[in-house]
């Protein structure tokens, strides 16, 4: 479904001249098409919306980190592109999860797994990255599960 979203989006940008959007497009069919070349070399099915939302997150985190480095080294221009593109690909992934629901559905998976230690905790992070891949932060909801788990 998000495949046909992103062939949709480009036919879209194209025929609007929305170079940057167009470009932002590209580079997600170009990474989704890396990796599903990797996948049949290792003998993988292609990717599934969940497995395209994973790398969509990750194409975020990458951008958000090399716009930081472009505002601190006075790269204004080149900050603001990297913004543009991550609007791009959160337009394509669902909305992102609020705090309170962050911490409402760690609280849920330390329930459904039996958390109960530190020890727990890849376990709590495993099930909330199958159920809510691309709608939380997990580098905050890793810090809400290890606050959890840690009182």
């Amino acid at each position: 479904m998000l495949r046909e979203a992103f062939a949709t989006a480009q036919k879209e940008a194209l025929r609007s001249g929305d170079k940057a959007r167009l470009a932002a497009v590209r580079l997600i069919t170009a990474a989704l098409k890396d990796q599903d070349i990797a996948a049949r070399g290792d003998g993988r099915e292609p990717l599934s919306d969940a497995d395209i939302l994973a790398l969509l997150q990750k194409m975020v985190k990458q951008r958000r980190e090399a716009a930081d480095i472009y505002a601190k080294a006075g790269r204004q221009e080149l900050a603001d592109q990297e913004l543009g593109e991550i609007r791009v690909l959160e337009s394509f992934m669902p909305a992102q999860m609020d705090a309170a629901a962050v911490a409402a559905a760690v609280r849920e998976a330390i329930a459904e797994t039996g958390a109960t230690s530190m020890k727990d905790m890849g376990k709590v992070v495993a099930a909330l990255k199958a159920k809510y891949t691309g709608q939380m932060n997990f580098a905050e909801a890793s810090a809400a599960v290890k606050a959890a788990l840690s009182a």
